[in-house]
């Protein structure tokens, strides 16, 4: 680990800090709360007062995951991270209050609506939060608030459930360009809307996906699964988003098997605030699909769930799920000997089989630029200089293409300050679509034979 790495384990170890069921469930913009768990399990649980020290965490992200309102509004359901925020950033009684008030405002606008014609953008939504905190705390403890809950959303609620991943989370070789494990373990790349399952350094399946809205989006970093819970029950987060469905009430129970049990057959916690779980159509494969998890069909939820099982030990097959389903209101939990990890990656210009694949920028990222491009290059030992005319031309026009979000407007952090687009960031809905292409693939004579592996078809 660098320096800033050992700082922020150190914080982690001597922090004492509760990522409970409500702090980093979404308050309900993930698809559930995870409180519905086990909260000892879902839980970080260290001891010792912080130390009075500036906030430095930024640094430790290469991709900077969002802060929302929505999110900001998760953390500050649990009356753990307020008290954080008082021992940690010195902020009163009065300014957590505030914060408070401001982010439930604000998710208290968001609704689930048919409206399939509306796009907004996960940065529109990251200004707003970051302008609200700001008239509270002033810009610099505002950053301080949004640095801290960026570290804890990527890192640490998965260091927190299984110490093995410490060394995962600061092993630099994971951030760099189209890593492929060397290990065994699940691989999530949101842009790409594909989950791979690596066993020793092999691709075995890949698996099309449904991902987190842009307002809710699916976060990056390290997590684990230790358990697959069969015929889950859910309980509906006090939430505008499940309000407005007009089919279930916050806080009463759903049982398993229910038709308006989104979770389908099985959810799989892989971290807080996270799930992968079925329930998801087809159609919604390949698109915006969730509050935050990673979303699969029934069908594809069976097939993962005993491929998950093998790899970390368990005894689960397709005759033990049917059993499981013929009794749909009885939840079963299978649990993994040895916990496989999770990688949530957001990568959208990835060398595949002697190609270059440049997925569009859907969380507006700003991760389409030509310095992002000579790094992914250089790590297969070319630069853009040793590109054809025609190859480089046809990059340059991928990137131009693809560094857009969801209705086409330009990532902001490509563009101008004065140039970045006016989005309503105040709207009541949450973007379910993409408006044109989601990637462009350019072939790159230099690059045959090179880069990650093509999709396994499970």
């Amino acid at each position: 680990m660098n320096f800033t790495e050992n700082v922020l384990m150190g914080i982690l170890r001597q922090t004492r800090f509760v990522l409970g069921a409500a702090a980093l469930g979404l308050a309900g913009s993930a698809c559930e709360r995870p409180a519905q768990d086990n909260p000892a399990e879902d839980s970080v649980v260290v001891t010792t007062p912080p130390p009075a020290m500036p906030v430095t965490y930024a640094s430790y992200h290469r991709i900077e995951v969002p802060v929302t309102l929505p999110v900001l509004d998760a953390f500050l359901s649990d009356s753990s991270f307020a008290e954080h925020l008082r021992t940690r950033l010195s902020l009163t009684a009065p300014e957590v209050d505030s914060l408070r008030q401001a982010a439930r405002e604000e998710t208290a606008k968001l609704r689930e609506t048919t409206d399939t014609a509306y796009t907004g953008t996960t940065w529109a939504a990251t200004e707003l939060a970051a302008a609200r905190i700001s008239a509270i705390l002033g810009e610099q403890r505002a950053t301080e608030l949004m640095e801290l809950v960026r570290y804890y959303w990527s890192d640490a609620a998965a260091i927190g459930s299984d110490t093995s991943v410490i060394g995962m989370a600061g092993d630099s070789t994971r951030f760099r360009p189209g890593n492929v494990p060397s290990d065994t373990r699940i691989v999530v790349n949101a842009p790409a809307y594909r989950m791979d399952l690596f066993e020793n350094g092999k691709l075995v399946k890949t698996y099309k996906i449904g991902i987190g809205y842009p307002e809710f989006p699916l976060p990056t970093g390290m997590r684990t699964a230790e358990r697959i819970l069969f015929n889950p029950t859910w309980t509906p987060p006090d939430e505008p988003w499940v309000e407005g469905s007009g089919k279930v009430k916050a806080g009463q129970t759903v049982a398993a098997g229910s038709k308006l049990n989104p979770l389908g057959i099985a959810k799989i916690p892989i971290g807080l605030p996270s799930l992968i779980h079925g329930g998801k159509s087809e159609a919604q494969l390949g698109g915006f699909a969730s509050h935050g998890c990673v979303g699969l069909t029934n069908a594809q939820m069976r097939e993962f769930s005993t491929e998950l099982a093998r790899m970390g030990g368990a005894e689960l097959n397709r005759a033990r799920i049917q059993e499981f389903a013929k009794k749909p209101s009885e939840t079963r939990e299978v649990s993994l000997e040895s916990p496989v990890p999770i990688e949530l990656r957001y990568e959208t210009i990835v060398v595949e089989a002697g190609a270059v694949h440049v997925f569009r920028d859907v969380y507006g990222y700003g991760t389409n630029t030509d310095r992002r491009l000579q790094e992914v290059l250089a790590a297969y030992g070319i630069s853009t200089s040793q590109l054809t005319e025609p190859e480089r031309t046809a990059l340059m026009g991928a990137l131009a293409e693809m560094a857009r979000g969801p209705a086409g407007e330009p990532a902001p952090a490509v563009t101008r300050p004065d140039s970045a687009p006016q989005v309503n960031a105040t709207t009541d809905r949450v973007t379910k679509t993409v408006t044109g292409k989601k990637e462009v693939v350019v072939t790159v004579a230099a690059l045959a034979g090179k880069g990650y592996p093509a999709p396994v078809k499970p």
